[in-house]
């Protein structure tokens, strides 16, 4: 191969645009580093007639049919930015199997069908590497295969949405209900006109798919991990967590427990003093506990035109200097360790639970009793007042186990005069 590395784009909106930016406007160090000149020659596009201004900027040459990008020979290595499964899937595997390298940031298919696509690469000698899928602009996914190698792991948790975490800040700092939070989020372009994916913390899980193999080499499905949005959080929740020294936020977390992983993603209640409650708005932060460095944490923005294009381009930039070593075809994860899920009975945590209860006397010792016969202490009980009738109590507990906290749930929940309204686990410092 020549010193040249061309790139055939697959998509050319806010952060494919990036990437030819990125590239131009580091051109020279990314030659001195990589002894290449890296380029996007070729890009799919919808609409070439709306793509027509940066083609020309950049130089590029734009087609609607993806096999004009598949047989060209000249193009070396397919960067796919167009999201979702399909066409994504498909494109990704022919590429792959035509012999050429592969960027992605698609969470999505990777959260999925990773495993399946890392496989196709390493059978045809050629890279896949997706470091933007997860937090943007942060090298993340990097940093655990290389940088803590040597470490064990033992616990990662995320904020790795940055919508939610912009409309949990804005709850928290200036009072907004979600709907109010939300609609700022859409204005602002931080959420999407159907945001479902990322309030109910469906983007999030995604993302903690893929740490969760990076870091402990077990591919887990989207249905193993546990899975709350934040839409159900209501001021109320907001200003007893700030009373109980908390903050809420939505929480992505992979546990190593024995020789087991449990994966969730939920809001949590995460103590002042915890690194991730300083991170504010659409930023994003991964905390990593490990035997060896201790506690780090990395943060950054996860998205956007420049650090997402970035992550991208830092992908370019190994997949260059891996053809100039010959050591290409190798997988971006190369920890594998079988697939092992915790039971109910292994996974600790303290709670928080929100009721409404009649306003009147023995409220709290029912309440007690139904907490007692599952072997659960409270940490502290607040009751407030509501009207005539009902009063709002808050409890928060000491640790139990996931299996204790369904059964009493369940109690709850059969006593007609409670309403249960929240429970959120309790983030410990």
């Amino acid at each position: 191969m020549s010193n040249k590395l061309n790139i055939g784009l697959l998509g050319l909106g806010t952060v494919g645009s990036g990437v030819p930016f990125i590239l131009n406007s580091h051109k020279e160090k990314i030659q001195q580093v990589t002894g290449m000149e890296i380029q996007v020659t070729k890009a799919l596009v919808r609409d070439e007639s709306e793509k027509e201004r940066q083609a020309k900027r950049f130089d590029i040459a734009l087609t609607t049919d993806y096999n004009e990008i598949i047989n060209d020979e000249e193009i070396h290595v397919v960067v796919e930015l167009i999201g979702k499964i399909e066409p994504a899937k498909t494109y990704i595997s022919q590429a792959l199997e035509a012999g050429k390298h592969v960027v992605t940031a698609n969470k999505d298919l990777l959260a999925q069908y990773g495993a399946e696509l890392a496989s196709l690469a390493q059978k045809n000698h050629v890279d896949l590497y997706f470091e933007a899928a997860v937090a943007g602009g942060i090298p993340i996914l990097r940093t655990i295969a290389n940088s803590l190698a040597a470490d064990n792991i033992q616990k990662v948790l995320g904020i790795v949405n940055g919508t939610t975490n912009y409309m949990l800040t804005k709850m928290v700092a200036e009072s907004k209900s979600y709907e109010e939070a939300l609609k700022e989020a859409q204005e602002l372009g931080f959420a999407e006109s159907d945001p479902t994916n990322d309030v109910d913390g469906i983007d999030a899980a995604y993302k903690m798919v893929i740490l969760s193999n990076f870091a402990f080499g077990m591919n887990v499905n989207l249905k193993d991990v546990e899975t709350q949005g934040i839409r159900e959080i209501t001021t109320d929740d907001v200003e007893m967590a700030k009373k109980l020294g908390y903050e809420l936020k939505l929480i992505g977390s992979s546990e190593k427990i024995g020789e087991s992983i449990a994966v969730q993603v939920a809001p949590m209640l995460v103590p002042l003093t915890h690194p991730l409650h300083s991170v504010k708005n659409e930023m994003n932060a991964v905390f990593i506990n490990s035997s060896g460095v201790g506690e780090s944490m990395y943060y950054g923005p996860g998205a956007g035109a420049k650090p997402t294009a970035t992550s991208v381009v830092s992908d370019l930039i190994t997949i260059a200097k891996n053809i100039r070593l010959g050591t290409t075809g190798y997988r971006f994860n190369s920890y594998n360790y079988e697939t092992k899920l915790a039971n109910d009975n292994e996974v600790y945590g303290k709670y928080y639970f929100a009721f409404d209860v009649p306003d009147k006397k023995g409220q709290l010792l029912l309440l007690t009793k139904i907490f007692s016969s599952t072997d659960i202490s409270f940490e502290q009980v607040i009751q407030q007042k509501t009207d005539g009738t009902t009063a709002r109590m808050v409890v928060t507990t000491h640790a139990m186990t996931k299996a204790q906290m369904k059964a009493v749930t369940e109690k709850i929940q059969e006593v007609p005069e409670f309403h249960l309204l929240n429970t959120f686990k309790v983030l410990e410092d």
